[in-house]
């Protein structure tokens, strides 16, 4: 597992987007997996400002992203749809049709977790993941105990989460109670994966990710299964991990 030490979050922002940019210089049919929340918002401002300035195309790029609550429509201004449209998407070339999030206004709420499995085995998994992570160590909306090899699945999510959350939403009653969310499987899927960490609140859950052995009460710690990570992370969430 490699880390990727920063000065501070706009750093960590700045360093992750490039290495995006490169990828999809390099590859520009790929397919990206993206993540929703306060920590890639800044990731996505500088890919719209290289976007904007430099011309990287991402005209025939494919994303997925991890999840969505479920029982908002794609466009209540609190599901990740609307986020990830007015974060990125209506600022890039991106066909829209080439954007996947799970419906989580889906009527049959079991078949939409197998459609959005299915989608992605048929875009022959993500060349690029990103992740956050939350201080229990929830990657998507994968909370302490989700097995390892889950797939696309409905999660309670934890009362932690809902207050973490709670800020985008008038009152913690309006937070959802439930979420779609690839499974750690479907993650581990990816071909490689980034994740990004800012400030002393993601310090412990840092640490525990870097020290300690796989244990599914941590879902973060699965991604020591995988062989190709990169954690890219501020001083202030990298403080409980030493330096070599």
């Amino acid at each position: 597992m490699k880390i990727i030490r920063t000065a501070d979050y706009h750093d960590m922002s700045r360093k992750a987007a490039e290495l995006m940019i490169d990828k999809v210089r390099r590859q520009p049919d790929m397919t990206l997996g993206l993540a929703t929340g306060s920590t890639p918002k800044g990731v996505y401002a500088e890919l719209i400002k290289d976007h904007q300035k430099n011309g990287t195309s991402y005209a025939k790029v494919t994303t997925i992203n991890l999840d969505e609550y479920i029982g908002l429509p794609p466009t209540d201004p609190n599901s990740y749809r609307h986020f990830m449209n007015s974060e990125l998407f209506d600022h890039l070339d991106i066909q829209l049709e080439n954007t996947h999030l799970p419906n989580g206004a889906a009527e049959d709420i079991s078949r939409e977790c197998e459609r959005y499995e299915r989608l992605i085995k048929d875009l022959v998994d993500i060349d690029l993941q990103v992740l956050g992570i939350g201080r229990n160590g929830h990657i998507g909306f994968n909370e302490p105990g989700t097995a390892f090899n889950s797939r696309t699945h409905v999660v309670d999510l934890a009362e932690s989460t809902r207050k973490a959350n709670a800020r985008f939403f008038r009152f913690i009653e309006d937070v959802p109670a439930q979420a779609i969310t690839m499974g750690i499987a479907s993650i581990l899927d990816s071909r490689e994966i980034i994740l990004l960490a800012s400030g002393p609140a993601k310090a412990e859950a840092i640490r525990q990710l870097v020290n300690e052995e796989p244990d599914e009460q941590f879902p973060a710690s699965a991604l020591k299964l995988h062989p190709n990570v990169t954690i890219i992370a501020d001083e202030e969430a990298l403080s409980l991990v030493r330096q070599d």
